[in-house]
């Protein structure tokens, strides 16, 4: 008897990972870890984000293990929601990089300072501050919702209530007056 054969279920092996059984959460990736793969690739496009996506699924059951309850749901399900949120979080992290990438011409350090230091120093930098000042203020509020905040688009659309498309395009064509402006 190998793999999930040998505890029954996914649900029973998932249990098993919460014991501190080693064995089972091997079993439960010999079992899904392809198919997590598939999904991961599928949503990320990049054979190694998702293998990265994967890695850190199986890491976070390990952790999770204990909360599972399988009267509310399938070890299945629950499995592949962790590998969503996860997936889910990678591509808000890329899209912030997206951005940031898009404002670096503008003069912005990244680093560690706070958002109030950040913007202490843009109000400081009197041709920033006066392209900023050109942008109407729906347009400036997505700047400052994006780069002080830290908001992904996603976010941003649902704190202003505009479709996520509509609010990706107002970004980049502020991002490219700013530069424009600073040019």
């Amino acid at each position: 008897m190998t793999g999930l054969e040998r505890y029954g279920s996914i649900e029973n092996a998932i249990r098993a990972v919460a014991s501190g059984d080693r064995q089972a959460l091997r079993a439960i990736y010999d079992a899904e870890g392809a198919r997590l793969n598939g999904i991961a690739f599928r949503m990320l496009r990049s054979r190694a984000a998702a293998e990265d996506v994967v890695q850190d699924t199986f890491l976070k059951l390990w952790e999770a293990a204990g909360r599972f309850d399988g009267r509310t749901g399938y070890g299945r399900a629950w499995l592949t929601t962790l590998l969503r949120n996860r997936t889910l979080n990678v591509l808000r992290s890329e899209a912030r990089t997206e951005l940031v990438d898009d404002f670096e011409p503008l003069g912005l350090e990244t680093g560690s300072e706070s958002a109030e230091e950040r913007m202490t120093r843009l109000s400081d930098e009197h041709a920033l501050k006066r392209c900023l000042e050109g942008l109407d203020a729906a347009r400036r509020k997505l700047i400052v919702l994006a780069f002080t905040e830290g908001l992904s688009h996603g976010e941003i659309a649902a704190k202003l209530g505009a479709p996520l498309g509509t609010v990706k395009s107002w970004l980049r064509r502020s991002l490219l007056s700013l530069r424009e402006c600073m040019g």
